[in-house]
């Protein structure tokens, strides 16, 4: 049966959409539960993302939770053998596995009969994708390659376009803080002309030099000096 449907296509290219509650965690739930929901003969889905040394692992079932600690801690498995070659991994009968025994143990006792594990690289990133099946022969090996294409793709556009949203996010929120500190240091700045009778420059000259002297930001002090400033001036007033 081909593992390609309508229903997959679908739901793989909606995760592409993103959003303020766009996170990685939510991109790899979205895509387990796609696995899960929409490839024939598939029963649940895991996804481990390792990016900047970093790994983010989402399952559709806690078994496969399990599944995956144990492979880690045994040191061998489909996943590990996945990411290691870069090339699909695939297991028509767990009980009939040589290679990874302890492993294959683990996956019947979690239910697991077979087990298709294909790694995906994504700009710094790999993504590795587990499919798993409560009967033996699940995956067919002519069925692989054009599910394995359709995952690279959808899934890299769904990373992609939240990684992108997030630098977007990011130098918004640095924009914003850059305006907001030099909001501050003109209160700063017109504290001190106010004060001393100088100009806007010599005010910055003199916050510069204080800044300098004490090892601290421009805006930091500046914050500072304005904070102290206006409970000066309340203590006037109250």
């Amino acid at each position: 049966m081909d593992m390609v449907t309508p229903v997959l296509a679908r739901d793989l290219a909606a995760l592409g959409r993103v959003s303020e509650e766009t996170s990685s965690e939510s991109v790899l739930r979205g895509l387990t539960a796609t696995l899960a929901g929409g490839v024939p003969g598939c029963a649940g889905g895991s996804a481990e993302l390792w990016r900047q040394e970093r790994m983010v692992v989402s399952a559709s079932h806690s078994e496969l939770i399990v599944l995956l600690d144990g492979e880690e801690k045994f040191g061998e498995g489909p996943s590990t053998e996945a990411r290691a070659t870069g090339q699909y991994v695939v297991v028509q009968d767990v009980l009939r596995e040589s290679r990874w025994p302890a492993y294959a143990g683990m996956a019947v006792r979690c239910g697991v009969r077979s087990v298709l594990v294909m790694p995906i690289t994504i700009e710094h990133a790999v993504l590795v994708l587990g499919l798993y099946g409560v009967r033996p022969g699940a995956f067919a090996a002519r069925n692989i390659p054009p599910l394995a294409d359709m995952l690279a793709e959808q899934a890299g556009v769904a990373l992609a376009n939240l990684w992108d949203y997030d630098e977007v996010r990011t130098d918004a929120a640095q924009m914003q803080e850059a305006l907001a500190g030099r909001a501050i240091i003109d209160q700063a700045k017109g504290i001190i002309m106010k004060s001393s009778g100088c100009s806007a420059e010599a005010a910055f000259d003199e916050l510069r030099r204080i800044s300098q002297h004490h090892q601290v930001k421009v805006a930091d002090l500046a914050r500072l000096l304005v904070d102290e400033h206006q409970r000066n001036q309340g203590e006037k007033t109250g």
